[in-house]
């Protein structure tokens, strides 16, 4: 396994309201990067305030930062986190047979759910405050599959497609660890080297899918994703540029 990354603190908590609470009551006192575990959250959310459905066993995590740059650069960190998600998994299970990438911000494992992000961040004049990226991977239970939207994808998890066990502390290290690499890498490089290895991880590239935002449905080819993270989509019209939307396969 992984060594806890330099420069990285680390709180583990038995229960706590939502590890993403927890990030925005940590943050101004910040002094460097700082992930939170709970074993227990008696009130977790998902995308757009969905409550998000876990059991004790399963990983629920949030890093909080403060990067560099302004909200369009801290948002390119759900690429970063994606990508560090990917390889803890590879790592844990040491194989990457169907595993795959799905946009924005899901990570598939035998094309069901293993595990999604969420970003949400704190403004200052001209840049970020602070930026919490949480993390929940199922690693010993799914949600129901009533617990999910019509036509998403079915919820999967780890113990149940590969029978791996392991716990939350000992995943976390190794996500860390991930994190940490493909964090320097960013700072170094810029998104670019980020994106290239989260098209070639990347679910339904070239092929059809669907985006849906809360006002209209796009149907096309999955093209790329642009310099700035943004899912480029090949239809009957041309290029359309999607920055936000829920896929569908």
């Amino acid at each position: 396994m992984s060594d806890w990354p330099s420069g990285y603190g680390r709180h583990v908590l038995a229960q706590v309201d939502s590890t993403l609470n927890e990030a925005a009551r940590l943050a101004p006192e910040l002094s460097g990067p700082v992930w939170i575990l709970a074993h227990r959250q008696t009130a977790a959310r998902g995308r757009r305030g969905r409550a998000w459905v876990t059991t004790e066993g399963n990983l629920s995590a949030t890093l909080v930062m403060r990067p560099e740059g302004g909200p369009g650069v801290a948002a390119l960190r759900s690429f970063v986190a994606a990508l560090a998600l990917y390889d803890a998994v590879a790592d844990v299970t040491g194989r990457t047979e169907g595993l795959s990438l799905k946009w924005p911000n899901d990570v598939l494992l035998n094309g069901g759910k293993l595990a999604g992000i969420l970003l949400e961040s704190a403004g200052a004049t001209g840049g970020v405050r602070h930026l919490a990226i949480g993390i929940g991977v199922n690693l010993a239970e799914a949600p129901p599959p009533d617990c999910v939207e019509p036509l998403a994808v079915r919820p999967v998890s780890l113990m149940g497609e590969t029978g791996m066990s392991i716990q939350p502390e000992g995943f976390l290290t190794v996500l860390a660890s991930r994190f940490a690499h493909y964090e320097r890498q960013m700072q170094d490089f810029g998104f670019e080297p980020i994106r290239t290895a989260w098209l070639e991880r990347a679910a339904r590239l070239g092929e059809p899918i669907m985006a849906r935002t809360a006002r209209s449905e796009t149907s096309g080819i999955f093209e790329t994703i642009d310099a700035t993270g943004n899912l480029v989509l090949g239809t009957q019209s041309g290029q359309v540029t999607i920055p936000a939307a829920e896929i569908y396969f």
